[in-house]
């Protein structure tokens, strides 16, 4: 067994930690005898938004979190709910916000358990077993403890007798991790502590396992090779190796000793200053880059085109677009996407005429033949429209944008943000339908939210759920989006669906409760979000995503590849010296060559 801490936080400013983040569940593992804080001492847990009838959002968060175990071994948390700042929340008076998780990682809200008609401050929760039955010991602001009994650990009003009792005994511990707030220690398994530090935490590379001998014909054979990189939580990824064959005649049959070095490209952050939303394609043999620029207030666009990812760093920008080419186009340029439909290759981008309130998503095409980094080779932007071909939306009301492209099982999608202005602001959701490849400008279907920002660090500063971008994969989709406002508050989270579902119905997506990547995953580097992801033609998969170099810092972009967990999913905050540890990089081996 296993102690767990979990606890709230106490918010530090708007810049390195909210109160729409701080007040949220936290977890940490105890090891030798000190609590050591998972995934970077942010939040797991976090409270759904209630929502109005006109569709805006109430923000909540939690204080008070109690973690125990269930009839059937789930388990279960109980919080108080507050408002989005960590006050009173009059919507749950009386109540007790209720959760269950099979592994701390997932969580489901079922609601509210309402115990009081006043305000609860603190409550806790255990199963009786002898019973058979569940105990919530809650008090209120005059911390006078009262005891209620219930059968299922389901939402519902509490009848029957309620009575006073002693305060309930709490767990004291001594801790240097940041901003401990409310807490509590549970016992776990030491199969959901190790679950818990996989998932929760950083792998770093332990090892590097290569065959002791290979054949080979010649070089190429030999630098088809790949060594396995062994992670910290035994996950592994494939890796190339540059090798010194100095001493190899590959015209003489014969086996020879060589040793070689993981091949690692290195790219310092930024890439690029004043970019943006980057994303990267490969077409017809050639890399290309493109970003919002925010150099000039976004009223241009580059490309740059290089032999290899690396090189797109130096390469030449070129101007594919600015706000004097189209009438129509004379506002902000933003978030410009590379998509690949039916063998032809596209723009997705959002343009205004000029009002910011008329942004709205458009798409370019290049023609047969055509240099992605030339102007003349793209059309000009038309507007995406509905299969009826009328507006997604009225333009001066509602605005539309960062639309992204993919191909699902026969069917294309498009996911995008839309958000209402007009008559009032609902913030920024995520909409999804089927998209004509013939015309793909056109909708096939009618659109279907797919996501609101109802979590704390999704409404952090701003209501904003933006920036969608799918990874595809034989069994799941995993659409990863970015949160809140761009500034230090902006993150990455992702939601996923399986296949054989239907892709435009929500209940399907499953939500991933807390983000991914943060101001926190990565020293340096805040405000991390609107990514996208390239496969080079290697086989390896690259986040580009832009980021703050220090608070004030411009939005900038930077790359670092995509590992993947214990269950698959994306890993964006792994730095290169996790990925390639100096210790393991170098290998050896005999090649016989034939």
């Amino acid at each position: 067994m296993k102690k767990l801490l979990y606890y709230t936080r106490k918010p530090i400013d708007s810049n390195y930690y909210d109160a729409r983040i701080a007040f949220s569940m936290h977890l940490a593992l105890e090891n030798d005898g000190k609590y050591v804080p998972l995934n970077h001492n942010s939040g797991v847990l976090f409270a759904l938004a209630t929502e109005n009838e006109d569709g805006s959002l109430n923000p909540k968060c939690l204080k008070n979190p109690c973690v125990f175990k269930m009839r059937d071994g789930r388990f279960g948390i109980s919080a108080i709910r507050t408002d989005g700042e960590g006050n009173a929340d009059y919507e749950s008076e009386g109540s007790i916000v209720i959760f269950v998780s099979n592994d701390l990682i997932k969580y489901k809200e079922l609601g509210l358990i309402r115990l009081s008609k006043s305000l609860i401050e603190k409550a806790v929760c255990e199963y009786d077993k002898e019973n058979d039955y569940y105990i919530i010991k809650w008090c209120g602001g005059d911390y006078k403890w009262f005891v209620s009994k219930i059968s299922e650990f389901l939402p519902c009003d509490v009848s029957g007798e309620v009575y006073e009792t002693k305060t309930p005994a709490f767990d004291a511990v001594q801790t240097d991790i940041e901003g401990v707030a409310d807490y509590g220690i549970t016992d776990i398994s030491d199969e959901i502590a190790d679950r818990l530090i996989k998932k929760l935490t950083v792998a770093t590379h332990v090892d590097t396992i290569i065959d002791k001998e290979i054949k080979v014909n010649n070089i190429d054979d030999l630098n088809k090779v790949r060594a396995c990189a062994v992670y910290s939580d035994k996950t592994t990824a494939l890796k190339r190796i540059d090798w010194d064959v100095t001493e190899v005649d590959f015209n003489t049959p014969g086996e020879y000793n060589v040793k070689g070095k993981i091949h690692q490209d290195h790219f310092e952050f930024p890439i690029a200053y004043n970019r943006a939303d980057p994303c990267i394609t490969y077409w017809n043999g050639k890399y290309y880059f493109i970003a919002t620029n925010d150099a000039d207030g976004n009223h241009s666009l580059y490309v740059r085109e290089a032999d290899s990812i690396p090189k797109l760093v130096s390469a030449e920008e070129k101007l594919i677009l600015d706000s004097e080419t189209y009438d129509y186009a004379k506002g902000l340029l933003w978030a410009p996407e590379f998509h690949e439909i039916e063998g032809k290759l596209y723009i997705f981008l959002a343009l205004t005429p000029g009002e910011f309130f008329c942004e709205e998503s458009h798409v370019m095409a290049l023609r047969k033949g055509g240099n992605p980094s030339v102007k003349d080779d793209w059309s000009a932007p038309k507007r995406v429209v509905r299969k009826d071909g009328t507006d997604i939306c009225e333009a001066g009301k509602e605005i539309t944008l960062d639309m992204t492209c993919y191909m699902w099982q026969g069917d294309y999608y498009v996911v995008w943000s839309q958000r209402q202005f007009v008559p009032k602001d609902l913030g920024a959701w995520l909409y999804i339908a089927k998209l004509n490849p013939d015309e793909p400008w056109k909708l096939l279907s009618d659109p279907v939210v797919l996501s609101k920002p109802d979590y704390g660090w999704a409404n952090n500063h701003t209501f904003v759920d933006e920036g969608p971008f799918a990874l595809l994969f034989e069994d799941r989709i995993v659409l990863t989006f970015s949160s809140a406002a761009v500034d230090t508050s902006y993150v990455v989270s992702m939601l996923t669906i399986d296949k054989g579902k239907d892709l435009l119905v929500r209940e399907n997506w499953e939500k991933c409760n807390y983000p991914i990547l943060t101001s926190r995953s990565v020293p340096g580097e805040f405000g991390t979000g609107h990514n996208a992801y390239v496969i080079d033609e290697y086989g390896d998969i690259w986040n580009t995503y832009h980021a703050r170099p220090g608070i004030d810092g411009v939005r900038s972009s930077g790359i670092r590849r995509v590992h993947f967990d214990i269950d698959g999913l994306p890993v964006l905050d792994m730095v290169e010296e996790n990925d390639v540890s100096e210790e393991h990089s170098t290998v050896e081996c005999k090649i016989i060559v034939t």
